[in-house]
């Protein structure tokens, strides 16, 4: 059965010749893998199935195949800044390979697909980047089910396994000392594009993403080392 969707380009995987595996995630069905031909005659050109890249897609639906065969593919909205600017490009780098690892879910999800297509519009257009990483992971926990709840008066630190603000450390260890909480505490609900005011120094960003990184490897099972990180950091410093 042939269904047309939007959807944003996850990763793509070499299958065979002139085919590829494409993981993208529809605003139709969540996830979903797709078996593409490209090539002169083909579905798809390599530049279209670049990751992140936004486009509508028919696909032969069938509920019972885990992979499904791509009819049509081409770009919805290109972007204007992001392949021409190595900091974003890298930031993109980032956000790609968190998605791959934590969007696992068949089915479909408007309002986590419709932060994906906010995040990926301020990221091509907005000016202040130093912060987009740290505030991309925070509202995505949020769709995720665990973003943490603003302070109470009293509550200096973050229980990274409990996932919210207390006072003192907690005992098992994973506690964020004051400066690391009261950083993380200025960007909640503090929206994309923007920096917190005062904004964050470099190495306060930088421990701030270690920490983040963990508190996701806490609550989400099989997330493991990322490698872009690394990249970030000397990038945005």
């Amino acid at each position: 059965m042939l269904q047309t969707t939007r959807a944003i380009v996850i990763r793509t995987v070499r299958f065979a010749d002139h085919r590829v595996i494409l993981k993208a995630y529809t605003v139709a069905h969540g996830m979903r893998s797709y078996v593409v031909r490209t090539g002169k005659r083909g579905t798809a050109s390599v530049a279209a199935l670049q990751a992140l890249n936004r486009v509508d897609l028919v696909a032969d639906e069938t509920a019972e195949r885990d992979l499904h065969l791509l009819r049509e593919l081409r770009v919805e909205r290109p972007y204007q800044r992001l392949p021409y600017d190595p900091v974003r490009g890298t930031i993109a780098l980032f956000v790609q390979e968190v998605l791959y690892k934590v969007l696992r879910e068949e089915s479909a999800d408007p309002v986590l697909y419709a932060f994906i297509e906010e995040l990926l519009e301020a990221l091509d257009s907005t000016e202040e980047l130093a912060h987009f990483p740290l505030l991309f992971l925070v509202q995505l926990s949020g769709h995720l089910g665990f973003m943490p709840e603003p302070p109470l008066p009293g509550e200096d630190r973050f229980d990274l396994k409990e996932g919210h603000f207390t006072r003192g450390a907690a005992q098992h260890g994973h506690t964020l000392p004051p400066i690391l909480s009261a950083a993380l505490a200025s960007l909640l609900y503090l929206p994309l594009g923007t920096a917190p005011d005062p904004p964050l120094g470099a190495p306060l960003r930088r421990e701030l993403l270690d920490h983040l990184l963990l508190y996701y490897r806490l609550h989400l099972d099989g997330l493991g080392e990322l490698r872009s990180p690394a990249v970030l950091q000397q990038v945005l410093g």
